[in-house]
């Protein structure tokens, strides 16, 4: 079984917080239950609409193979189950920068693709591991 880098349970705080720049895509402020994050997520909304005080689950994964044997970097949907098939919005992508919020000594921000958070500690980044090309 796959192993996650990260989970929990976030509320929608508010949508598009600047605006609508997208006609299908919103951004979600969403804050979670248990870890005390702040989280700004693009969804596609128009296939997955989600509203404010709204509770999603989260889950970071380093490959959507059930076995945790690494992606291809190939999409297929040729019959098997992967992790995507237990959730309804799924996104997939790398990380490609973590870097220290100079704002604060105790913030750290991970962005990807399609995906920002924005972590209370660097410590929780630990786990994340960039793409190096």
């Amino acid at each position: 079984m796959s192993e996650h880098l990260f989970e929990d349970t976030f509320v929608v705080t508010r949508l598009d917080p600047d605006g609508k720049k997208f006609d299908r895509v919103s951004r979600v402020e969403a804050r979670s239950d248990q870890l005390d994050m702040y989280m700004q997520l693009d969804v596609a909304t128009d296939v997955y609409p989600m509203h404010a005080g709204e509770k999603f689950n989260m889950v970071l994964a380093p490959t959507l193979n059930l076995d945790g044997t690494p992606d291809t970097g190939y999409y297929t949907q040729a019959g098997r189950k992967t992790l995507a098939d237990n959730y309804e919005y799924v996104m997939h992508g790398k990380l490609y920068k973590i870097s220290e919020d100079t704002s604060s000594s105790q913030n750290a921000k991970v962005y990807g693709f399609l995906l920002i958070l924005k972590l209370k500690t660097s410590k929780q980044c630990t786990n994340l591991h960039l793409l190096m090309h």
